[in-house]
């Protein structure tokens, strides 16, 4: 790669080539995987382009496994840094691929790991839990890992006498605590996507529609968590709006959930729970900032590329595969 090539990624992040607007890049992008031996794995997130041409779609805990099993010698991650880095940690051999490598997490960046070690240092007795969106240096500092898929069972798993740190969402931590009736120490972060919701405006949309179920991520707020009618991870949720017989669903997490919804049930119907600004529906931003044309360029430059030192990847590994091996163990 040339000098300027490198700087101007480096600058902003992605491949900022010209894409030929003739090309059909969904055929395009399906024949460089099959060219480079590439699998794309995509958060729920994600637009629904991209949805729609990756080779699996889940949730943190859905795509840790995969990134663990997978044959493919590419990984191309559509997501944001923090679930790349998991996947490079879980297959250090193997290229990792972000489409921009700015497609950061409030919630990784409320916790700085310099920080974290020093509040871990006033609990010495305790063990360390960390939620999957963090940073590879903080899950090196970490005993265990967990999803929201997962971390009530890792929790319950524990000894009752154990004493444990959550961090770094506290959102989560609290829910966790209720479910569980355990003691747990938070750190105090939080994902501003989760954090927004308006509850007047619920209560308004759950007048307007009377008979529609209300379900809502565990990384929202307590007072949103207690009007819900059920609260589960993004794949729970799915889950959910298959099985449960109401046509009607009010959704508190991150919007590109509901292609998948309408895609698994075509008769319901899918409401954005309304943040506390002016838009109708809550985006990540950074989840966005992927998109068909850096996919694509991506694919085809192999770049950017998602690397790790090799002692951090190794720390970081145990807590993750102890993650892996407890959902293993619950069935999850």
């Amino acid at each position: 790669m040339d000098t300027t090539f490198e700087k101007d990624l480096e600058a902003k992040g992605y491949i900022d080539e010209p894409v030929d607007p003739t090309l059909d890049l969904v055929a395009e992008i399906q024949r460089l995987k099959k060219e480079k031996n590439a699998v794309i794995l995509a958060h729920y997130y994600q637009d629904a382009e991209i949805q729609d041409i990756a080779d699996y779609i889940g949730d943190s805990l859905g795509l840790s496994q995969q990134a663990a099993k997978t044959d493919a010698e590419v990984i191309v991650f559509a997501g944001v840094h923090f679930m790349a880095e998991t996947a490079k940690i879980l297959s250090p051999s193997k290229k990792v691929l972000l489409p921009d490598l700015k497609a950061g997490c409030s919630l990784s960046d409320s916790c700085p790991p310099h920080l974290f070690a020093k509040f871990k240092e006033q609990y010495p007795d305790h063990l360390v839990i960390t939620y999957v969106n963090c940073t590879a240096e903080l899950k090196a500092l970490s005993d265990i890992v967990c999803t929201s898929s997962n971390a009530v069972e890792i929790v319950e798993s524990l000894p009752k006498d154990q004493k444990i740190i959550f961090g770094p969402d506290r959102n989560l931590g609290d829910y966790v605590k209720k479910k569980t009736g355990r003691d747990l120490v938070l750190w105090n972060g939080a994902c501003m996507v989760h954090e927004i919701f308006s509850q007047d405006k619920i209560v308004d949309l759950r007048s307007q529609f009377p008979q529609a179920k209300f379900i809502a991520h565990p990384e929202c707020e307590e007072h949103i968590l207690s009007q819900a009618d059920y609260i589960g991870s993004t794949s729970g949720m799915l889950k959910y709006t298959i099985e449960n017989p109401a046509q009607q669903f009010i959704v508190a997490t991150e919007s590109g959930i509901l292609h998948q919804m309408q895609k698994a049930s075509p008769t319901k119907t899918f409401i954005p729970a309304p943040p506390n600004n002016v838009c109708a529906c809550n985006d990540c931003p950074h989840m966005k900032l992927n998109t068909l044309e850096k996919l694509y360029n991506c694919l085809y430059y192999e770049l950017p590329e998602v690397d790790l030192p090799a002692d951090v990847v190794v720390r970081a590994r145990k807590p993750i595969e102890r993650m892996l091996e407890i959902s293993e163990r619950f069935g999850l």
